[in-house]
């Protein structure tokens, strides 16, 4: 279990982190998201001891991360892919970690044949695709067994089955109530592998909620319906005391009611319905609108070509 109380870092005037209180629990995946700059990497920072905050306070186990007697068996971390001797092979990268960690040197070979490198074990790091760099990290993660594993962007660099693997092996992980904390910006692949959500935003703490919860109260959920007779259907409707959106496509939209209510209602009055769909905003939608306040970084549509600089138009680069 990780637990944070107030945590706060401040870097002079900026406020990186700002009074965060939370808990990540164990036998669940935990998806931590926020917008770039919002201060996740910073948070996971604190929590391994790499920062000092400012303020409030983080515990592993109930421990500060420099109390724990053996932190890579009680906490595994990947936070930067890149953070490896390139000049070193795969296998002596991990056997450096795990004699340095009191670690026996059989598990070296088991997170090899686990992240699926022991084909490429003697080849140096330098010479690893991004994706092979990213499960090398995993593999130094998962060496002392930890029960607490936290991950910064796992999925980068992987191909679609690196990206299935990681996702059934956090799920694994979980299940055998191990804590799974995970950030990530690929919103698809979080939908399918967080149970828990934590959003912030400018370092504030936006949301600490499950994942259907957050998507429930962060956006719409209505029923859409087409329908031949779509005059009928509206008259049955209203009718009934039903809220009716008629969008430009032909198409009707329901708010508050459940579709099966609708279906019967349609059936009664014999009319045809040629859709009759729940639809609920995706994970990214329901993201884009907790955070659209909080985002730091806002990108612009392409300037219009007449106002963009022309070479020879005593344009200088910079």
């Amino acid at each position: 279990m990780i637990e944070l109380e107030g945590l706060t870092k401040r870097y002079g005037e900026k406020v990186a982190v700002n009074n965060l209180t939370f808990t990540v629990r164990p036998g669940i995946v935990t998806g931590f998201l926020g917008p770039n700059g919002a201060g996740k990497s910073t948070t996971m920072r604190m929590m391994l001891g790499l920062d000092r905050p400012t303020a409030g306070d983080v515990r592993i186990d109930g421990k500060h991360y420099d109390q724990l007697k053996d932190p890579f068996k009680y906490i595994g971390a990947l936070l930067d892919a890149k953070a490896m001797h390139g000049g070193r092979s795969a296998f002596n990268h991990l056997l450096c970690l795990a004699q340095s960690n009191g670690i026996p040197k059989k598990r070296v070979h088991q997170v090899l044949d686990t992240v699926g490198l022991t084909a490429v074990a003697k080849k140096k790091a330098k010479g690893f695709s991004l994706g092979m760099g990213q499960r090398l990290g995993i593999a130094g993660a998962l060496l002392g067994d930890p029960r607490i594993l936290m991950f910064d962007e796992p999925v980068n660099g992987l191909d679609p089955e690196g990206i299935h693997w990681i996702r059934n092996l956090m799920k694994s992980l979980a299940a055998q109530g191990r804590t799974v904390f995970v950030s990530s910006h690929l919103m698809s692949e979080m939908a399918l592998t967080a149970d828990h959500l934590v959003v912030i935003g400018q370092g504030r703490l936006l949301a600490d909620t499950s994942m259907a919860d957050f998507i429930a109260q962060n956006s719409r959920s209505y029923v859409r319906i087409r329908s031949p007779h779509r005059e009928r259907l509206l008259d049955v409707l209203h009718s009934a005391g039903i809220t009716v959106v008629q969008t430009g496509n032909g198409t009707l939209e329901v708010d508050g009611c459940k579709p099966e209510y609708i279906g019967e209602l349609a059936a009664q009055y014999q009319i045809v319905l040629h859709e009759l769909s729940p639809q609920q905003a995706s994970l990214e939608e329901a993201f884009m609108q907790l955070t659209a306040e909080s985002v730091e970084y806002h990108a612009h549509a392409d300037t219009p070509a007449a106002q963009q600089p022309q070479w020879g138009d005593g344009w200088k680069g910079n």
